[in-house]
């Protein structure tokens, strides 16, 4: 999962875009892209991305592919990785000094958009300069905030446990089924551990409060949702549903069967490809379908079962991440002509290879599965997608503004139980207070 950022974030100022729209030219990272009509005058555009080195290496060279087929323009790639990567992006937004083209997630994208951030799409969406028409519709729509076209989604996925058969078989133990519960799940984690002398059970590089999406999870596999519709609280009334999950992962990290908060704080800061899952000291990993593929180079060897208890539904197929183009852009058709071609160019995804999940473009996935484009790891994670797509529920609304904080407020609430603070009673009844506080405060009209 993922570091949650500051404040920032939620405090940015909605008067910031109109502060930077009357800076005239001298601070803003695209104001001096002026766009002009010639087909042959140079353009420079300024985009940022986070990832580990194989997102680096494969998205540079479709930046210069892009280049060689379009001369006039130019990139000034800014990649990044995950740790830190909203915090600098916030403040570009205060100061109107956003990239002209910005990977955004799904956390946070409700929360750029209305403080008028992002630049709506719709007019190149609507005139076919974006192609959208291989696109599931229901994913195209999560790039939506307020009838306007803030995001194109670039891929799928859905969260996915990774396993390393190695470590499941040395310590005897088998591997999962599709059919398997949260019984299961600890069971094999258990086994596992007690081999080992290790914990197991992971719950990516920021652990299993690192943000609320686990938890979603858990709280829709329940029939309930995490927020109401209008993001002013959250959307279920049973503390209990917190307290459990709270409870489950309080005797596993008791048990030396997953981190305690110590233990994450080290594993945190060994990214996605030191995890103990890639070398081999750990049998499982909840992450994005995308894992596998992401750290396929560090090890070939992982794959991919379905969420405990994924029956009740509580799957969900999520936009990856999405390319949003900054509000002060100064070269915002450029942008739009970039995105469409990343979408949509086989070329383009065949460099790829849907190391941002699984591409959103049927066409795309057609050409690569019919053209033996992909690693076992990359058919994997598309055979995922078809596999949970009899199962998933619909997507939910892109969390609500103020998610940062209730993430923080999330990660407070749980390792007060796993540092023996708090109860998980008195824990979930301190997440919802401050959680519908600050949804209230974020959200209400």
């Amino acid at each position: 999962m993922r570091k949650r950022i500051n404040k920032l974030l939620a405090v940015l100022l909605t008067g910031a875009m109109a502060m930077s729209m009357g800076a005239c030219g001298n601070g803003g990272a695209s104001t001096d892209n002026t766009q002009k009509k010639g087909s042959d005058d140079q353009v420079t555009i300024k985009i940022t991305w986070w990832g580990g080195d194989a997102r680096h290496e494969a998205t540079q060279k479709v930046l210069d592919l892009y280049t060689e087929s379009h001369p006039n323009v130019k990139f000034e790639a800014i990649p990044a990785g995950w740790d830190g990567y909203f915090e600098k992006l916030s403040t570009q937004a205060a100061s109107g000094s956003m990239p002209d083209i910005v990977q955004m997630d799904y956390l946070y994208i409700s929360t750029y958009a209305k403080n008028n951030s992002l630049a709506d799409l719709s007019e190149y969406v609507d005139s076919g300069v974006i192609d959208t028409s291989t696109i599931d519709k229901n994913i195209m729509k999560t790039g939506d905030s307020n009838g306007k076209t803030v995001g194109i989604p670039l891929s799928t996925t859905a969260l996915a446990v990774t396993y390393n058969p190695t470590v499941i078989e040395q310590a005897g133990a088998e591997v999962p089924s599709d059919d398997w519960t949260w019984d299961d799940y600890i069971t094999l984690n258990e086994k596992v551990a007690k081999s080992t002398g290790k914990p197991s059970a992971l719950a990516a590089t920021a652990g299993i409060f690192g943000d609320v999406n686990i938890f979603n999870y858990w709280v829709r596999s329940q029939g309930e949702s995490l927020f109401n519709e209008d993001g002013t609280a959250l959307g279920y009334d049973d503390d209990k549903i917190t307290s459990d999950f709270f409870d489950m992962w309080k005797k596993m990290a008791d048990d030396n069967v997953a981190p305690d908060a110590d233990e994450q704080t080290q594993i945190a800061s060994l990214g996605k490809e030191g995890l103990p899952i890639v070398t081999d000291e750990a049998a499982t990993d909840i992450e994005w379908n995308a894992f596998p593929t992401t750290v396929s180079s560090a090890n070939p060897n992982l794959k991919l079962a379905v969420m405990p208890n994924a029956k009740d539904s509580g799957l969900w197929l999520k936009p990856g991440m999405f390319f949003s183009v900054s509000e002060t852009s100064k070269v915002k058709e450029e942008c739009a002509k970039f995105i469409n071609w990343f979408v949509n160019s086989n070329e383009a995804n065949e460099i790829l290879l849907g190391e941002r999940g699984t591409p959103v473009s049927s066409d795309v996935r057609d050409n690569l599965i019919e053209r033996d484009k992909l690693s076992e790891q990359q058919k994997e994670a598309f055979e995922y997608t078809d596999k949970v797509s009899a199962v998933v529920g619909e997507t939910p609304a892109a969390d609500p503004s103020g998610i940062a904080e209730v993430n923080e407020a999330f990660a407070s609430a749980g390792n007060s139980v796993l540092y023996g603070q708090l109860t998980s009673k008195e824990a979930a009844k301190q997440f919802r207070e401050k959680a519908n506080a600050i949804l209230e405060r974020n959200n209400a009209q």
